[in-house]
């Protein structure tokens, strides 16, 4: 009788990996049917923002060229400035 009972208590309590194993399927059976709908939301992301690092890498390219512009035009004129105006008796 005491082996009947050490039989029934082992039987009707499962082991740990025996209660994962319905919830892993559930997850599983999420994952493959949402599958897609991740990808996308993944793919929509990673597009998103590999567009923003784009424009600001080319934004600051473009900042960046306009500042050594903007210093030569200014080196223009400091130049045109000591030279003085261009008239006709001293050009």
């Amino acid at each position: 009788m005491a082996e009947k009972g050490a039989e029934e208590s082992a039987k009707a309590s499962p082991s740990s990996g025996e209660k994962q194993l319905p919830r892993r399927k559930q997850e599983l059976d999420y994952w493959k049917r949402n599958a897609a709908r991740l990808r996308t939301r993944n793919l929509a992301t990673g597009l998103l923002i590999g567009a923003f690092a784009v424009g600001m890498f080319s934004y600051t390219i473009l900042s960046v060229k306009q500042e050594r512009v903007l210093e030569e035009l200014d080196d223009e004129a400091r130049i045109h400035i000591m030279r003085g105006p261009r008239t006709g008796a001293n050009s």
